[in-house]
């Protein structure tokens, strides 16, 4: 049974552009992220994603799949704060984070942030923070699936050093 997606959409404000956040299990459709930021735009000169993937090795070599499980309401609004962050830091004109939870095989695209600016240095560093932020401010709890057994998957000290460098 899939539940429905929750989605968090906030109105462009006078100094915060466009943010669309999305926590769902079902696969995403990867242009609607850049639909979203330049249908009946014409002032977005650069578009900036990252697609993650569920690989097939971790902790240990042979992952089979993962459960991915999260704090609804509190995931939406972290990643809201994290997009209005970005913002603040960079000019952008808007931003899309949508994260997939529940059982994921390896292949599965599992998060994607699309990022619009009048510029491409902005829209690379911004789509850059969010996904290094996002990893150690957003509450998500992985369990990884291997034929040695079920585990979960631990903080990373280079996750923490990623975040540090913003």
């Amino acid at each position: 049974m899939q539940t429905p997606s929750s989605e968090q959409a906030l109105a462009s404000g006078a100094d915060t552009p466009p943010i669309h956040i999305r926590v769902q299990q079902e696969a995403f459709i990867f242009d609607e992220g850049y639909e979203a930021l330049i249908e009946h735009r014409q002032d977005v000169g650069a578009l900036v994603s990252f697609t993650g993937l569920v690989r097939d090795f971790n902790e240990t070599p042979d992952v089979t799949g993962l459960t991915l499980e999260h704090y609804p309401g509190m995931t939406e609004k972290a990643l809201t704060d994290i997009a209005v962050e970005a913002a603040s830091r960079w000019a952008l004109k808007g931003v899309v984070i949508v994260h997939r939870v529940g059982h994921l095989r390896p292949g599965d695209p599992i998060v994607q942030v699309v990022v619009a600016s009048a510029h491409r240095r902005d829209a690379f560093s911004a789509c850059d923070f969010i996904m290094d932020i996002l990893k150690t401010r957003a509450p998500f709890w992985k369990k990884e699936h291997s034929r040695q057994g079920d585990y979960w998957v631990k903080e990373r000290a280079t996750d923490f050093d990623d975040a540090a460098r913003w």
